[in-house]
């Protein structure tokens, strides 16, 4: 559902907000809510819900990367070393998720005996 606010320029008129609501196809009661921004010729319904579903799979990924590389654990007080920080972090996160999959590659196609 769109939402609609106070747009004066052109280019503000290009994009648009939307009410986003999927629900749980197992537990059908169960709704989330999300309000999208994006540029107007762009958003499709089918474009809106197909970033909301890989809304988890980013929280998954976040989730992984504060158990195997630390991404939470800083103590910092300014904003280049939080950068820093969580860039590195980020970066070991994914280094670890392509050696991951590289090696399940190799695995599946060598027939899985070592």
């Amino acid at each position: 559902m769109p939402l609609w606010r106070l747009q004066l320029s052109a280019e503000e008129r290009a994009w648009g907000h939307w009410l986003v609501v999927r629900r749980n196809c197992n537990r059908p009661e169960e709704r989330a809510y999300y309000i999208a921004f994006a540029p107007r010729a762009e958003a499709t319904l089918e474009r809106l819900a197909k970033v909301a579903g890989q809304r988890w799979a980013i929280e998954v990924g976040f989730e992984l990367a504060k158990q195997q590389c630390g991404l939470d654990e800083y103590e910092v007080r300014r904003w280049p070393a939080w950068h820093r920080h969580i860039t590195l972090a980020l970066l070991a996160h994914a280094c670890l998720v392509v050696l991951q999959r590289r090696a399940k590659k190799g695995a599946l196609s060598s027939g899985g005996s070592h």
